[in-house]
């Protein structure tokens, strides 16, 4: 029976290996956000039932847990449209058809190297990783994103969100793919922008146009479509998103441009993407109306040069409350 395995494991070499040593053992990887306070990752757990979770000290077995399909290679949590974790399965066929297409569209030779400084919990920043086993690219993994270790590796091949690419000397890449939110208007000439999610197993469609295998639809509704052989199997409690002829609906509304490149004008509900992190109102606004002195409150996003957008609380408070927002923040 084949088992999924979490990893509680900091970006690094350690975490190459351990990814490695699960597949070899037949078994699915599920990446926990190392950033997540120790409730909400005890809540991702429960969600996705793994065997086993692997941290620097030690390997324990869960209580109870769920195994997975033969084929199958990770769990990638998801908060999908609802808020609430969802684990996106990809299978082996999954993610190599996603590195061949990505590295034939880039133009991946052996003199590259691979730098992944994005969050291993999301997919933009574990495909980084699985590319790189699927294509023999090498690859330097760092603990997080830090603009001095990015400097300073001896890569040509790095994924960012616009936030951090604001951060970097970006001459010192051959290829910048960049996906996670709206791209700069200044953005550089090596950096190309990609649309994808983590039920398609990373970017599939690179500056307006769909990678190799990928093809795109627009409904009458101008919501966008999208079919290939890197999109996920199903979600981790067996739904499958995609329809009876395997399109995959995204929720984004998009239109066709002139020269025949997909525009994507944004979500059809009212998700915030800020620095490449989806945010959903309603859990921030839970939280902070159980803040002292708050009556009521809206979350919405708002537009920002640096972060796409920035989460922003419209507050009303109690009759007589002094409230800052430092203590706010802090609540949060």
């Amino acid at each position: 029976m084949r088992q999924l395995i979490a990893l509680d494991l900091p970006g690094g070499p350690d975490f190459v290996g351990a990814l490695r040593a699960v597949w070899a053992a037949g078994d699915a990887a599920f990446v926990l956000d190392q950033r997540l306070p120790r409730p909400a990752k005890g809540k991702l757990l429960r969600a996705m039932a793994p065997a086993f979770i692997v941290s620097p000290e030690s390997r324990d077995r869960m209580r109870s847990s769920r195994s997975v399909d033969e084929g199958d290679a990770l769990v990638v949590a998801t908060s999908g449209s609802t808020g609430e974790p969802k684990g996106v399965v990809l299978t082996h066929a999954a993610i190599e058809a996603s590195a061949r297409a990505t590295s034939a569209r880039i133009g991946v030779d052996p003199a590259d190297r691979w730098l992944a400084c994005l969050p291993l919990s999301h997919i933009g920043g574990l495909s980084v990783v699985t590319r790189s086993l699927v294509t023999g690219t090498p690859v330097t993994v760092l603990p997080g994103f830090d603009p001095d270790a990015v400097a300073a590796s001896d890569t040509t091949l790095v994924s960012l969100v616009a936030t951090a690419l604001a951060r970097i000397d970006p001459t010192k890449f051959r290829v910048i793919v960049l996906g996670g939110s709206r791209p700069p208007a200044d953005r550089p000439a090596n950096a190309v922008t990609t649309y994808g999610m983590t039920e398609t197993g990373s970017g599939v469609v690179y500056d307006g146009r769909p990678l190799d295998g990928v093809e795109v639809r627009i409904d009458a509704e101008r919501e966008i479509y999208l079919r290939g052989p890197m999109l996920l199997r199903s979600y981790r409690d067996g739904h499958d998103p995609k329809d009876s002829d395997g399109w995959l609906p995204t929720g984004d509304v998009g239109s066709w441009l002139d020269d025949g490149r997909l525009h994507v004008e944004g979500r059809r509900g009212e998700m915030i993407i800020t620095g490449g992190e989806n945010v959903w109102p309603e859990a921030v606004e839970r939280v902070l109306a159980t803040a002292p002195g708050v009556a009521d409150v809206a979350v919405v996003g708002v537009a920002d040069p640096e972060w796409g957008q920035v989460v922003t609380a419209i507050v009303v408070t109690t009759r007589d409350a002094v409230v800052y927002l430092d203590g706010l923040r802090d609540h949060v």
